[in-house]
């Protein structure tokens, strides 16, 4: 049987469980949806004042468990009582609560500890090792959403209209500052840097640049060289869309295969009907 998504790995079992850990938003719904779709038994880990009370309500009690952002002992427990051969991390959790608010119990508590740099990469990066010490494989987060991924070219139609050389400056600013570790979008204009992403996320990042003048500006979203895609895929949404509007900004360039339009139909029907150009770059 062919796996369900181009991202699973080889000898993925659709048979055993896949324990969902569900941030915010729809993203995680939409990979909710789709393995049910692809006939994969799913389970759920929502964390309190994070994950949405619409996907909650798709499973039953037996089939999900809710914990305060911290509680990594639980979460472990919970993947080997529902039986997950698999896991996948779907959906944002609010960056300051990683900082404070955060409710770690002891197992977290230890993890901490070991951490030299306090960062989102490193606190999930150390507990996608404590998930697969338990035998369950961390999956790559676009797995299922194949058909959601930025693709190559002009995806609302028509010729893109930021030139070629102001698209090619805008992705090497990205780049690098990806490669620093510093964000993963930016916006630049006619050659000029107006905004880097840092730790106040993407939304901020283009409010802050739609304070200067905003005709021929571009936003480009990309990834680091070593992206660890089991935890860390950048998103594009109507929410992203919507202050792009705000902001005035009216083109944006997307890592094709790398960036997942969240709700992509949708995303590109209002794209269209605000006139805001979307490109997928390799």
């Amino acid at each position: 049987m062919p796996n369900p998504s181009a991202f699973l790995p080889a000898g993925f079992d659709a048979t055993r469980p896949l324990g969902l850990i569900a941030g915010q938003g729809l993203y995680p719904l939409l990979v909710a949806q789709a393995a049910r779709a692809a006939g994969v038994p799913v389970r759920l880990i929502g964390f309190e004042e994070e994950t949405s009370p619409e996907l909650i309500a798709l499973f039953p009690p037996e089939e999900r468990v809710i914990l305060l952002v911290g509680q990594l002992g639980k979460m472990l427990k919970a993947l080997e009582r529902f039986g997950c051969d698999s896991a996948l991390m779907a959906g944002q959790i609010t960056p300051r609560r990683l900082f404070k608010g955060l409710h770690p119990d002891l197992k977290a508590a230890q993890i901490l500890l070991t951490l030299k740099r306090r960062n989102a990469e490193t606190i999930f990066g150390a507990i996608a090792a404590e998930i697969e010490k338990i035998g369950v494989t961390l999956v790559d987060a676009r797995s299922f959403l194949d058909a959601q991924l930025a693709d190559a070219g002009c995806m609302t139609g028509g010729k893109f209209p930021i030139p070629e050389e102001y698209v090619a400056h805008g992705i090497q600013v990205a780049k690098e500052c990806a490669r620093l570790d510093i964000g993963q979008g930016c916006v630049v204009r006619k050659g000029t840097v107006l905004a880097v992403e840092a730790f106040e996320g993407t939304d901020e990042m283009l409010r802050r640049a739609g304070g200067f003048k905003t005709d021929g500006a571009l936003f480009v979203k990309t990834v680091k060289a070593a992206q660890d895609y089991r935890f860390d895929v950048p998103c594009f949404g109507l929410r992203t869309l919507e202050t792009m509007r705000e902001a005035g900004l009216a083109a944006a360039a997307l890592e094709r295969g790398r960036v997942i339009l969240i709700d992509k139909p949708a995303v590109l029907a209002q794209a269209r009907s605000w006139g805001i150009a979307l490109l997928g770059f390799e």
